[in-house]
């Protein structure tokens, strides 16, 4: 039996036999109580919206409803402020910018367990992310590095995994879509006593749409489609130990082929992936006063790496250049977390970070190495019982890393409250990212060479908003006026140049990045069938000599309306999506792109009052927008060896172009 099948059989028997549990806990909905208990980490990102942290949570519900397939593709739709543009559509590498941030700006998290590349700063970990996943997602906005440490400089982004239920909960579903994708998904909830168990997982596979413009696939190329393969699936196990303590355990595996293919010379140029995540927490709340927390985790990420081109000097023979070549990392590490309020009004945090990772890379040639960085952290908060209206914080965190120097950062934060429908809140302070692996470590023969006294990149930010709220509770429309501003220094980068070798060498180079905007968001419930929401962000993104930075782009703007009548047993959702200029600058040329709109229709409609049985039409990029990024590649020129490009060219890798999915889901409720 394959192992998809086997979990549709454990997904199926879970569902038909869970047995009703009796609910003590408030009910968010009529039939499925979830574990609502206050769990230090769980709860953080709530918190710190409280103490002037904007915090946006896209929800399982507007994923389902949209239909989309991948992390990415939730989060490109959905996040304000957050553009995120794919290579080749689904599970695949991304550009990605928060309020104007660089890709390796910004942290992500699996519940709250840090899973950026730790070899590459600028490889996003969003290939291998499957929507199925999500319960949220939580985007925390501005330099989260007090508590989350390194690579948060413009934010941190939380996927929030399948919770515990005190009552059976799940569903299956099942999808396709014109391209031949095929989808499968499921998971399971329930409680026995005070045991309480998890089981979700995955199934997407596709052959891909036309990567590239059909003019500009050179005739050495295999194929013109780009392929994945992404299996996933998860277990959490939750127990009671005391009605203050709580433990739990979690694991996640992913196997997936990923296509990295190229629309020149090559045959076949695939990543093939395995990754586990697996953490053991540990949760005592003695009161609303005193709580501690612990957690220890690891996250592994291993790459085999196959890369076959096509010779041109003897067509039909093939050229391998990396036959199941490795690249990939293990990181493990434990967190201590603590909280004490000793005076009404007050309250203090207390946590110990320690991370310890290593790993290497027979492509690119980075040594195997060995980091452990350890850190100490601790914050004071006020609130309206010392300050009427009034939450605010001030955070200190000590990073102190085995290569490369210390780094000490702070944060202020806080939001007062004008009146019931008026607010201003703010978060400020520093932030860093310490070097990856290749900038400390690697050694490619006559091409780059790490550098193991690398200062870590520092930040000075301030985001700063304005907001509030018009018309009658529970259909009122909320809105924020947002400003940032950034400052970078220390930027790492190819500094110098080793003649004798031949390398570039990595160093912390002259100058700063400075990057400005703001975003306006507005969120509204017209009425109880209708909601709505929309936001704009400028983002001026600059080096010293006043240039754009790459893959940022100037504007975007979001909007979403939702049609749910409870009248009537259908729904619809309309997304839209504007990207503004966008640049990017290879092989000494500036290239422009960006400029469009992209618009997302999905639709749904249940055939049973229960709601249990829903079928979901999906159309992604509805008038069948042509947009991408663009590389540079090879004319096919019989004279060039695999490294050799005699007839250069620019090429685009393509969005996602229009598409239409279908998909069918039980929901056990």
């Amino acid at each position: 039996m394959s192992g998809k099948l086997r979990f549709a059989v454990v997904v199926g028997v879970g569902l038909g036999r869970l047995s009703s549990v009796e609910a003590e806990e408030t009910r968010e909905d009529p039939e499925v109580v979830t574990i609502t208990a206050k769990r230090l980490e769980e709860t953080l990102p709530d918190s710190l919206a409280q103490f002037g942290v904007r915090v946006d949570v896209i929800t399982r519900e507007e994923v389902v409803n949209g239909g989309y397939l991948d992390v990415a593709g939730s989060l490109k739709a959905l996040a304000p402020g957050l553009y995120i543009q794919p290579k080749n559509g689904s599970f695949d590498y991304a550009d990605i910018s928060l309020l104007g941030s660089r890709t390796d700006d910004v942290l992500w998290l699996v519940d709250g367990v840090r899973i950026n590349n730790r070899l590459y700063s600028t490889t996003p970990p969003l290939d291998t992310l499957p929507a199925a996943m999500i319960d949220k997602v939580q985007v925390l906005e501005g330099g989260q590095a007090l508590f989350y440490g390194t690579s948060a400089l413009a934010g941190a982004i939380n996927i929030v995994t399948k919770t515990f239920s005190l009552t059976p909960s799940g569903s299956i579903s099942l999808a396709t879509d014109a391209f031949g994708g095929r989808h499968f998904d499921g998971n399971v909830a329930d409680s026995v006593g005070i045991n309480h168990f998890v089981l979700y997982g995955s199934s997407d596979k596709s052959d891909g749409y036309t990567a590239w413009p059909t003019e500009q696939i050179q005739p050495s190329a295999s194929k013109g489609t780009r392929a994945y393969d992404v299996q996933m699936y998860g277990l959490k196990y939750g127990l009671d130990i005391l009605p203050s303590l709580q433990f739990s355990a979690t694991y996640q595996h992913t196997d997936a082929d990923l296509d990295f293919t190229q629309p020149y010379r090559i045959d076949r140029n695939v990543n093939s992936r395995k990754e586990d995540l697996a953490t053991a927490k540990l949760n005592y709340a003695l009161n609303d006063n005193v709580g501690f927390f612990l957690k220890g985790y690891y996250h592994s990420w291993h790459t085999h790496y196959d890369t076959i081109y096509n010779d041109l000097q003897n067509p039909g023979e093939k050229i391998v250049l990396y036959d199941n070549a490795f690249w990939g990392y293990a990181d493990s590490g434990a967190n201590f977390l603590s909280t004490f309020s000793f005076h009404p009004g007050l309250s203090y945090y207390l946590g110990y970070d320690l991370q310890s990772y290593g790993g290497r890379d027979e492509v690119l040639v980075i040594e195997q190495h060995k980091e452990l960085t350890q850190a100490i952290f601790g914050q004071v908060r006020i609130d309206p019982d010392l300050l009427p209206h009034t939450h605010a914080s001030l955070g200190v965190r000590y990073n102190h890393p085995n290569f490369g120097e210390t780094a000490t950062v702070w944060t202020l934060s806080g939001q007062y409250d004008i009146s019931d429908s008026l607010f201003v809140r703010t978060t400020m302070g520093t932030n860093f990212r310490l070097p990856s692996a290749e900038e400390l470590f690697a050694n490619d023969p006559e091409d780059e060479r790490g550098n193991p006294n690398l200062k870590p990149e520092t930040s000075k930010s301030i985001n700063l908003s304005i907001g509030g709220s018009l018309g009658p509770a529970g259909k009122s429309l909320q809105w924020e006026l947002i400003g940032y501003a950034r400052n970078i220094t220390d930027i790492i980068d190819f500094a110098t140049y080793d003649d004798v070798t031949q390398q570039d060498v990595f160093g912390n180079v002259p100058g700063t990045v400075k990057e400005r905007g703001g975003q306006f968001t507005i969120d509204k419930a017209i009425i109880s069938d209708v909601s709505a929401s929309a936001s704009y962000t400028y983002n001026h993104a600059v080096t010293d000599a006043g240039e754009q930075l790459d893959r940022i782009p100037r504007d975007l703007a979001k909007a979403s309306v939702d049609y749910h009548p409870g009248s009537l047993p259908l729904g619809v959702t309309a997304t839209l999506n504007y990207v503004g200029d966008v640049a990017l600058t290879t092989h000494g040329q500036r290239l422009s792109y960006g400029n469009y709109f992209l618009v997302n229709l999905s639709g749904r409609y249940f055939f049973d009052a229960a709601r249990r049985n829903q079928l979901n039409l999906a159309i992604e990029n509805l008038f069948d927008k042509q947009y991408g990024i663009p590389a540079r590649g090879c004319m096919d020129t019989p004279a060039d060896g695999p490294y050799d490009c005699s007839a250069p060219y620019f090429y685009t890798n393509r969005g996602v172009p229009f598409t239409v999915r279908v998909s069918y889901t039980y929901a056990l409720k």
